[in-house]
């Protein structure tokens, strides 16, 4: 016959018990870093993609630009060997500021492409009227030295 005490059992379970939660704790510890650390990741991704709208924006602000400057295009830019520089015909590294407090600000070229028949059905006199088409290269300029280009063309009807 076996006999069984009540002071079998082993009484040393306190190590047993701390080692649990220094694992936990140090579980919650590895999970908090990495929560952290893609937080960071996040918010450098957003900030970058912000910045980066910041400068195609202003880009797009320079297609804008072209478009109420009617000089840029005019008749007066009919030589396929030369492209007109805006915002300062003279200076092309001159850049046009957005806002008086923004660091966005913009320039580009408007080059003179060739010259062709008007597109049928504008109602336009085909022996009359030419369509000269342009090209121009918008580049805008943002925060932390973010650059955007678009380039794109147009045509406007003269003669």
């Amino acid at each position: 016959m076996i006999k069984f005490s009540k002071h079998s059992k082993s009484h040393n379970q306190n190590g047993f018990a701390i080692i649990t939660v220094i694992f936990v704790l140090a579980l919650i510890s590895l999970s908090g870093i990495m929560v952290i650390q893609t937080t960071n990741n996040e918010l450098q991704i957003s900030t970058n993609d912000q910045i980066n709208k910041i400068s195609f924006y202003a880009a797009e602000a320079a297609k804008t630009y072209v478009i109420f400057n009617p000089d840029l295009y005019g008749s007066a830019n009919i030589d396929p060997t030369t492209s007109v520089s805006f915002p300062d015909k003279d200076d092309p590294s001159v850049t046009q500021t957005l806002l008086t407090d923004s660091n966005q600000s913009f320039g580009g070229t408007v080059e003179y492409v060739s010259s062709a028949l008007p597109p049928r059905g504008l109602g336009y006199q085909a022996g009359k009227f030419r369509a000269h088409r342009y090209r121009m290269t918008c580049t805008g300029f943002g925060p932390r030295n973010s650059q955007a280009w678009i380039e794109s063309g147009f045509y406007r009807i003269g003669f």
